[in-house]
């Protein structure tokens, strides 16, 4: 892990380097691109997240899929502290959009997503809503489980309202649900309709944190199409798997789109005696 870490930072000082007007500064503030309206009245935001229709995963399932941070217990002591990390940077600089990707296909960006949505419910002040917009291989629905088939892209297209594609798993975690294989899926993330959908989720359900299950920056220009209509970016990379060229290419890429949050290590398989202790009755 050490060697990755030093071969990313080895990667951006390079980076800076050859272009010092380039953005390694942009990745610890900058602005972002929520949308800065009136805050709507509680007793409405309440109303609509009561009318979501709710879904409780099945728990052997969520443990099946390494969904650990809806499980009691210590295996989701680093999904915990990866949710402060970022919670601090996001309230630090207002920025409430987070997209989450990874260079390549398989990295485990989607556990991700919902692990931090689940780790994020645990703060009963926070309101969380998971969009995925991977419309090209969408996974969040299979993975929990549910039996009734969302198109999160009508949302998104301004055909349909948030309530018809999405789910409550917790009272303050929702999810828009994407199903099969979206046609055009880029035009429709650049398109003049989504902005004004995502601006009435958020004026609609006020969310403390909006989570973007997004798809894999090499599959396809999607990720890159969307990249303006969030505050922040957070690249996922699959240890063993993700090369540090894939890492350097997808954050040099969004750095002059967005904010880069930062750089997750998934699926490591061995954890050294350093990074780990028994804390937990």
């Amino acid at each position: 892990m050490e060697k990755i870490q030093s071969a990313i930072a080895k990667a951006r000082a390079s980076r800076a380097n050859r272009d010092p007007g380039e953005t390694p500064g942009r990745m610890a503030g900058g602005t972002g691109r929520t949308a800065r309206t009136e805050a709507p009245a509680p007793s409405r935001v309440a109303a609509a997240w009561d009318a979501l229709p709710d879904f409780e995963a099945d728990p052997s399932r969520l443990r099946d899929n390494r969904i650990v941070t809806a499980l009691r217990g210590p295996a989701g002591t680093e999904f915990d502290k990866l949710r402060t990390r970022m919670l601090q940077q996001m309230q630090a600089n207002g920025w409430r959009r987070v997209a989450i990707t990874s260079p390549g296909p398989s990295s485990g960006k989607s556990t991700i997503s919902l692990n931090l949505g689940y780790s994020l419910s645990r703060q009963a002040s926070l309101r969380t809503i998971i969009c995925e917009i991977d419309l090209r291989r969408p996974a969040l629905g299979r993975i929990l489980g549910l039996p009734e088939k969302k198109d999160f892209s009508k949302v998104l297209e301004g055909s349909a309202p948030f309530a018809d594609h999405a789910v409550r798993l917790r009272p303050n975690l929702a999810v828009g649900i994407a199903n099969g294989f979206v046609q055009q899926s880029a035009e429709l993330l650049q398109g003049p309709a989504i902005g004004q959908a995502l601006d009435q989720i958020q004026q609609e359900y006020d969310p403390s944190v909006l989570l973007f299950d997004m798809p894999p920056f090499e599959v396809s220009d999607d990720a890159i199409a969307f990249a303006d209509k969030v505050d922040c970016v957070l690249i996922v990379a699959a240890a063993e798997t993700t090369s540090v060229a894939q890492i350097d290419l997808c954050e040099r890429e969004f750095a002059g789109r967005t904010n880069v949050l930062g750089v997750v290590l998934n699926k490591c398989r061995y954890v050294g005696a350093d990074q780990s202790y028994d804390y937990h009755a």
